[in-house]
């Protein structure tokens, strides 16, 4: 990328490549805009302790504006990208127009389900914040409904299934196990 004095970056997330960037452009002589639809940083590798109830989102959320505050180049728009009009050198959102010289798009993944629509149907994924919120609310109430269930119920209310047996699906399944053997 050919940086100008004065040009205008524009970065369409804040996960960590986002920050990363931001962060190698402190102070320089360009202006950095970070869209993102939230206005904090999640630290994904922990969200499997959101989702098991072992530390609460605040723990793992960080404020960009906080963040970047020692920044005399950088501003934050919370914003939904809607488009981007290359012609014109401008990212649409629902919170205004912002117009650029650089665009780097570092919006993260999505959950892939591999074509399987039963698991996407009724799986819980764990990519945000919310994702891993809904799976820590979800497990805390069949906890809560099994002190009430019949047998049959009891058996269905304790059987959680995890996809994935990659960092994240280990230390939540370790997780799960220790928040039913030690907690409830």
């Amino acid at each position: 990328m050919n940086i100008k004095p004065n040009d205008r970056i524009v970065i369409i997330g804040g996960g960590f490549a986002g920050i990363k960037i931001i962060k190698d452009l402190k102070n320089k002589p360009v202006r950095i805009t970070l869209i993102d639809k939230h206005n904090f940083h999640s630290f994904q590798p922990l969200l499997y302790q959101v989702a098991s109830a072992r530390v609460e989102p605040a723990s793992i959320s960080f404020p960009f504006r906080k963040m970047f505050q020692g920044y005399k180049n950088f501003d934050f728009r919370m914003a939904k990208v809607e488009r981007v009009d290359k012609e014109q050198k401008m990212v649409v959102t629902d919170n205004g127009n912002v117009r650029y010289d650089h665009l780097i798009i570092a919006t993260g993944c999505t959950t892939n389900f591999f074509g399987n629509e039963e698991m996407k149907k009724n799986a819980l994924p764990m990519k945000t914040m919310q994702e891993a919120i809904d799976i820590r609310n979800k497990v805390l109430q069949d906890f809560e409904s099994y002190a009430t269930a019949s047998s049959e119920e009891k058996e269905k209310l304790m059987n959680i299934v995890i996809v994935g047996a990659g960092a994240t699906g280990v230390e939540l399944s370790g997780a799960f196990s220790e928040l039913k053997n030690d907690v409830l």
